[in-house]
Protein backbone atom coordinates (compact mmCIF):
# COMPACT_ATOMS: atom_id res chain seq x y z
CA UNK A 1 0.00 0.00 0.00
CA UNK A 2 1.37 3.31 -1.13
CA UNK A 3 1.93 6.32 1.37
CA UNK A 4 -0.67 8.02 0.33
CA UNK A 5 -3.51 5.81 1.10
CA UNK A 6 -5.98 7.21 3.06
CA UNK A 7 -6.28 5.04 5.68
CA UNK A 8 -3.66 2.64 7.01
CA UNK A 9 -4.36 0.14 10.30
CA UNK A 10 -0.77 -2.04 10.58
CA UNK A 11 -0.98 -4.86 13.33
CA UNK A 12 -3.05 -3.06 15.71
CA UNK A 13 -4.12 -3.76 19.23
CA UNK A 14 -6.05 -1.94 21.66
CA UNK A 15 -7.51 -2.78 24.79
CA UNK A 16 -10.66 -0.74 27.15
CA UNK A 17 -9.35 -0.48 30.14
CA UNK A 18 -11.54 -1.92 33.07
CA UNK A 19 -12.15 -5.10 34.97
CA UNK A 20 -14.18 -6.38 31.89
CA UNK A 21 -11.77 -4.97 29.23
CA UNK A 22 -12.86 -4.98 25.66
CA UNK A 23 -9.90 -6.06 22.97
CA UNK A 24 -9.54 -5.28 19.65
CA UNK A 25 -7.34 -6.23 16.96
CA UNK A 26 -6.60 -5.24 13.35
CA UNK A 27 -3.56 -7.24 11.36
CA UNK A 28 -3.94 -5.06 8.64
CA UNK A 29 -6.62 -3.10 7.00
CA UNK A 30 -5.80 -0.64 3.76
CA UNK A 31 -8.20 1.27 1.50
CA UNK A 32 -6.73 3.15 -1.32
CA UNK A 33 -7.35 6.57 -2.44
CA UNK A 34 -10.95 7.45 -3.49
CA UNK A 35 -12.24 3.51 -2.81
CA UNK A 36 -15.47 3.16 -1.18
CA UNK A 37 -16.15 0.20 1.77
CA UNK A 38 -18.82 -0.55 3.92
CA UNK A 39 -17.56 -2.16 6.77
CA UNK A 40 -20.77 -4.39 8.40
CA UNK A 41 -20.77 -5.24 12.06
CA UNK A 42 -23.91 -5.91 14.83
CA UNK A 43 -24.09 -3.40 17.69
CA UNK A 44 -21.35 -4.12 20.29
CA UNK A 45 -18.95 -5.39 17.75
CA UNK A 46 -16.79 -2.67 18.35
CA UNK A 47 -17.56 -0.96 15.17
CA UNK A 48 -17.62 2.07 17.61
CA UNK A 49 -13.90 1.21 19.24
CA UNK A 50 -12.97 1.13 15.75
CA UNK A 51 -13.69 4.59 14.28
CA UNK A 52 -12.25 5.36 17.50
CA UNK A 53 -8.94 4.41 16.58
CA UNK A 54 -9.38 5.63 13.16
CA UNK A 55 -10.32 9.55 13.70
CA UNK A 56 -7.71 9.42 16.47
CA UNK A 57 -9.93 9.78 19.79
CA UNK A 58 -7.94 7.10 21.02
CA UNK A 59 -4.89 5.34 19.76
CA UNK A 60 -3.93 1.67 20.03
CA UNK A 61 -1.11 0.40 22.32
CA UNK A 62 0.01 -2.16 19.73
CA UNK A 63 0.71 -1.00 15.73
CA UNK A 64 0.20 1.76 13.57
CA UNK A 65 -2.97 3.71 12.73
CA UNK A 66 -1.78 5.93 9.46
CA UNK A 67 -4.31 8.50 7.78
CA UNK A 68 -3.07 10.31 4.83
CA UNK A 69 0.57 9.16 5.28
CA UNK A 70 0.20 10.26 9.02
CA UNK A 71 0.64 7.77 11.86
CA UNK A 72 -1.92 9.12 14.72
CA UNK A 73 0.28 8.02 17.57
CA UNK A 74 2.99 10.32 16.71
CA UNK A 75 0.76 13.42 17.28
CA UNK A 76 0.08 14.76 20.98
CA UNK A 77 -3.76 14.84 21.22
CA UNK A 78 -4.64 18.42 20.36
CA UNK A 79 -2.58 18.24 17.21
CA UNK A 80 -4.91 14.70 16.90
CA UNK A 81 -8.03 16.87 17.29
CA UNK A 82 -6.35 19.76 14.63
CA UNK A 83 -5.23 16.95 11.98
CA UNK A 84 -8.85 15.01 11.89
CA UNK A 85 -10.22 18.47 11.69
CA UNK A 86 -7.97 18.75 8.34
CA UNK A 87 -7.79 14.83 7.03
CA UNK A 88 -10.75 13.44 7.79
CA UNK A 89 -14.49 14.12 7.27
CA UNK A 90 -17.10 12.42 9.99
CA UNK A 91 -20.83 11.90 9.16
CA UNK A 92 -22.18 10.98 12.56
CA UNK A 93 -25.42 8.66 13.05
CA UNK A 94 -26.90 11.90 15.20
CA UNK A 95 -25.51 14.36 12.82
CA UNK A 96 -24.44 16.62 15.75
CA UNK A 97 -25.48 19.69 13.96
CA UNK A 98 -25.44 22.77 15.89
CA UNK A 99 -29.07 23.03 15.88
CA UNK A 100 -29.69 27.45 16.59
CA UNK A 101 -26.86 27.81 14.07
CA UNK A 102 -27.44 28.49 10.40
CA UNK A 103 -27.38 25.22 7.97
CA UNK A 104 -24.54 27.79 6.42
CA UNK A 105 -22.56 27.86 9.63
CA UNK A 106 -23.07 24.44 10.27
CA UNK A 107 -21.23 23.18 6.79
CA UNK A 108 -18.41 25.35 7.24
CA UNK A 109 -18.03 24.87 11.03
CA UNK A 110 -14.67 22.21 10.20
CA UNK A 111 -12.95 24.88 8.45
CA UNK A 112 -12.82 27.30 11.17
CA UNK A 113 -9.80 24.59 12.85
CA UNK A 114 -8.52 23.32 9.58
CA UNK A 115 -6.92 26.12 7.96
CA UNK A 116 -5.57 23.78 4.63
CA UNK A 117 -9.02 22.98 4.30
CA UNK A 118 -9.98 26.10 4.36
CA UNK A 119 -8.12 26.72 1.14
CA UNK A 120 -8.65 23.85 -0.72
CA UNK A 121 -13.00 24.71 -0.34
CA UNK A 122 -12.04 28.24 -1.77
CA UNK A 123 -14.84 30.53 -1.00
CA UNK A 124 -16.63 28.98 1.67
CA UNK A 125 -20.25 30.31 1.83
CA UNK A 126 -20.31 29.47 -2.28
CA UNK A 127 -19.00 25.94 -1.74
CA UNK A 128 -21.42 25.47 1.50
CA UNK A 129 -24.04 26.36 -0.77
CA UNK A 130 -22.82 24.33 -3.77
CA UNK A 131 -22.63 21.03 -2.01
CA UNK A 132 -26.24 21.80 -0.22
CA UNK A 133 -27.57 22.59 -4.06
CA UNK A 134 -25.57 18.76 -4.91
CA UNK A 135 -27.76 17.08 -1.93
CA UNK A 136 -30.97 18.37 -2.80
CA UNK A 137 -31.24 21.26 -0.08
CA UNK A 138 -32.71 24.84 -1.11
CA UNK A 139 -31.21 28.07 -1.48
CA UNK A 140 -33.52 29.21 1.09
CA UNK A 141 -32.68 26.62 3.77
CA UNK A 142 -29.15 27.92 4.15
CA UNK A 143 -29.80 30.69 6.63
CA UNK A 144 -32.60 28.50 8.44
CA UNK A 145 -31.62 26.77 11.54
CA UNK A 146 -30.66 23.32 11.56
CA UNK A 147 -32.69 22.30 14.03
CA UNK A 148 -35.67 23.60 12.33
CA UNK A 149 -34.91 21.51 9.45
CA UNK A 150 -36.27 17.11 8.94
CA UNK A 151 -34.28 14.62 9.72
CA UNK A 152 -33.86 13.46 6.33
CA UNK A 153 -32.43 17.64 5.20
CA UNK A 154 -29.92 17.47 8.86
CA UNK A 155 -28.74 14.21 7.19
CA UNK A 156 -27.63 16.00 4.18
CA UNK A 157 -26.33 19.55 5.63
CA UNK A 158 -24.13 16.73 7.50
CA UNK A 159 -22.57 15.13 4.31
CA UNK A 160 -22.17 18.84 3.26
CA UNK A 161 -20.04 19.24 6.17
CA UNK A 162 -18.35 16.27 6.18
CA UNK A 163 -17.22 16.72 2.39
CA UNK A 164 -16.35 20.31 2.10
CA UNK A 165 -12.80 21.30 2.01
CA UNK A 166 -12.26 17.19 0.44
CA UNK A 167 -10.85 15.82 2.97
CA UNK A 168 -9.42 12.87 1.99
CA UNK A 169 -11.29 9.78 3.86
CA UNK A 170 -14.83 10.46 5.22
CA UNK A 171 -15.72 8.21 7.63
CA UNK A 172 -19.48 7.31 8.03
CA UNK A 173 -21.06 5.87 11.40
CA UNK A 174 -24.64 4.33 10.24
CA UNK A 175 -25.49 7.61 8.00
CA UNK A 176 -29.07 5.73 6.54
CA UNK A 177 -30.15 4.03 9.55
CA UNK A 178 -33.24 6.35 10.31
CA UNK A 179 -34.10 5.92 6.52
CA UNK A 180 -37.09 3.76 4.64
CA UNK A 181 -35.28 1.82 1.22
CA UNK A 182 -36.30 4.14 -1.06
CA UNK A 183 -35.13 7.60 0.76
CA UNK A 184 -32.11 5.36 1.25
CA UNK A 185 -31.25 4.71 -2.38
CA UNK A 186 -31.76 8.54 -3.28
CA UNK A 187 -29.82 9.60 -0.13
CA UNK A 188 -26.67 7.20 -1.32
CA UNK A 189 -27.07 8.39 -4.85
CA UNK A 190 -26.57 11.77 -3.55
CA UNK A 191 -23.58 11.29 -1.79
CA UNK A 192 -21.49 8.64 -3.46
CA UNK A 193 -21.88 11.58 -6.58
CA UNK A 194 -20.40 13.81 -3.95
CA UNK A 195 -17.95 11.84 -2.76
CA UNK A 196 -16.75 10.88 -6.23
CA UNK A 197 -16.82 14.78 -7.00
CA UNK A 198 -14.05 15.79 -3.56
CA UNK A 199 -11.75 12.76 -4.59
CA UNK A 200 -12.23 11.21 -1.21
CA UNK A 201 -12.08 7.90 0.03
CA UNK A 202 -15.66 6.58 1.82
CA UNK A 203 -15.76 4.33 4.83
CA UNK A 204 -19.03 3.92 5.97
CA UNK A 205 -19.78 1.51 9.16
CA UNK A 206 -23.57 0.27 8.72
CA UNK A 207 -25.66 -3.09 10.48
CA UNK A 208 -27.34 -3.12 6.77
CA UNK A 209 -25.93 -5.80 4.44
CA UNK A 210 -28.91 -4.18 1.70
CA UNK A 211 -26.58 -1.11 1.41
CA UNK A 212 -23.47 -3.38 -0.67
CA UNK A 213 -24.05 -3.24 -4.15
CA UNK A 214 -22.39 0.56 -4.77
CA UNK A 215 -19.34 0.03 -2.85
CA UNK A 216 -15.95 -1.33 -4.21
CA UNK A 217 -15.63 -3.66 -1.27
CA UNK A 218 -18.21 -4.89 1.31
CA UNK A 219 -16.33 -6.46 4.49
CA UNK A 220 -17.66 -7.65 7.67
CA UNK A 221 -16.07 -6.40 10.66
CA UNK A 222 -14.70 -10.11 12.15
CA UNK A 223 -13.04 -10.15 8.46
CA UNK A 224 -10.54 -7.96 9.39
CA UNK A 225 -10.72 -7.51 13.54
CA UNK A 226 -10.71 -9.50 16.25
CA UNK A 227 -12.48 -8.51 19.34
CA UNK A 228 -12.42 -10.30 23.08
CA UNK A 229 -13.99 -9.69 26.65
CA UNK A 230 -10.90 -10.04 28.91
CA UNK A 231 -10.58 -9.70 32.90
CA UNK A 232 -8.44 -6.91 34.17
Amino acid sequence: MTTNAPLVLDRVGFRWPGRAGFRLTVPDFAMRPQESVLLLGESGSGKSTLLSLICGIVVPQQGVVRVDGTDLASLRAGARDRFRAERIGVIFQQFNLLPYASVEDNVRLPLRFAPDRRGRAGDAGAEAERLCLALGLAPELMSAPAGRLSVGQQQRVAVARALIGQPPLIVADEPTSALDARTQDAFLGLLFDQVRAAGSALLMVSHDDRLGARFDRVLRLEDIAQTQRVAA
